[in-house]
């Protein structure tokens, strides 16, 4: 599978990255866990859609057809449409109805489809109309700054906000750290103290759920060799290892 891809940094606090590609042909590939909650512009055909996915707990086979065109959002772990929770998306997705052939329909209003230049202003718009929302509480977990509310209160609203216990959400983060550092040459004993791995089976085991990959397979290795294609990998705010 041949996909050109770009990513740019975004100025709102709401985002972690965004991105767009275009697969020159089409194939199979294998979608990485992340924490994060996604929405996705799909251009294929001569169509135009809209999908919004959630966290994704593991690693799972996918498949881009060839000649589709993608524009993405990676929105920043606490951040959360109350309108479609990201619990209620967890390993999975959901295409919002079409409009026309230039918007679709979101909370019973048309909103029209945004493109890569753009989506910091559509991002603007949905803070605005209340559609998109930070949860405060992650944010102090992420930061080891921890309010003072119950155990059972700051559990309950990281779970709401990203779909996911603290727990899950720093087991993914520490996954794809360590694909992150293994794919820039780092050993594979390096990278279990790196990324905090008890020993090198507790990687391995780790990887091949999370990532789909063990860390032999994701260490760069000659031209000759053809690794199983991944998603995109980028970095993120690492998850506090804090006790909740």
């Amino acid at each position: 599978m041949i996909l050109n891809f770009e990513e740019r940094p975004s100025d709102s606090p709401y985002v972690e990255a965004v991105w767009r590609n275009h697969s020159e042909s089409g194939g199979p590939f294998i979608s990485m866990a992340v924490g994060h909650w996604v929405m996705v512009v799909t251009r294929l055909n001569g169509k135009t859609s809209l999908t919004v996915r959630g966290p994704e707990t593991k690693a799972t086979p996918a498949y881009c057809p060839p000649g589709a065109e993608h524009i993405g959002v990676h929105f920043k772990l606490g951040t959360f449409m109350p309108y479609l929770p990201a619990g209620d998306l967890r390993d999975g997705a959901v295409t919002l109805p079409e409009a026309t052939s230039n918007s679709f329909w979101l909370n019973g209003s048309a909103w029209q489809y945004p493109d890569y230049e753009n989506l910091d202003t559509f991002i603007d718009r949905l803070v605005r109309a209340g559609l998109l929302v930070r949860e405060p509480v992650v944010d102090a977990v992420l930061h080891g700054r921890l309010k003072d509310l119950s155990i059972r209160t700051i559990q309950r609203r990281f779970l709401r906000a990203t779909g996911l216990t603290h727990g899950s959400a720093s087991q993914i983060d520490r996954a794809r750290r360590a694909t992150m550092l293994l794919k820039q040459g780092v050993s594979i004993l390096d990278t279990v103290y790196e990324a905090g791995y008890a020993d090198q089976p507790h990687l391995t085991r780790s990887l091949k759920y999370y990532i789909g990959q063990t860390p032999a397979q994701l260490i760069p290795k000659s031209e000759q060799s053809e690794p199983a294609q991944l998603s995109f990998l980028f970095k993120t705010t690492p998850v506090s290892r804090v006790t909740i």
